[in-house]
């Protein structure tokens, strides 16, 4: 085993973490292929990053997990009207708003205090 430096190098350790997928617990398959996992994932996050969402976006997602609509954010926006705007990218999120998303969103303060830009 080494280091994943290549897309082909890459392209073999994906194969063969297939080959060792369902290896049994604690043998020298299921280890190897623990180490794998390791390389690959360090190799993808170096060479394939995702971005974080926009704070809207990461309301969006968190409201569509939990089943939520827009009328459901009024206590924590301020208004029928005022959630459209935010999530419409209208209007900037307040301090308030960041502190009740993330309290009623069960989100970060640090993944809603992020730039984005407003719409025209």
């Amino acid at each position: 085993m080494k280091l994943i430096k290549t897309t082909e190098d890459y392209q073999a350790a994906l194969d063969r973490m297939e080959i060792l997928f369902d290896a049994q617990a604690g043998s020298p398959e299921s280890d190897e292929a623990d180490v794998l996992a390791l390389l690959i994932d360090e190799y993808e996050h170096r060479h394939y990053p995702i971005e974080a969402p926009d704070p809207i976006e990461a309301i969006k997602i968190r409201m569509e997990e939990m089943q939520l609509k827009q009328v459901d954010l009024i206590d924590a926006i301020g208004g029928k009207s005022r959630v459209s705007e935010i999530l419409n990218k209208k209007r900037k999120l307040s301090v308030e708003m960041i502190r009740n998303l993330a309290s009623r969103l069960h989100l970060s303060a640090n993944s809603l205090i992020g730039d984005y830009q407003l719409t025209r």
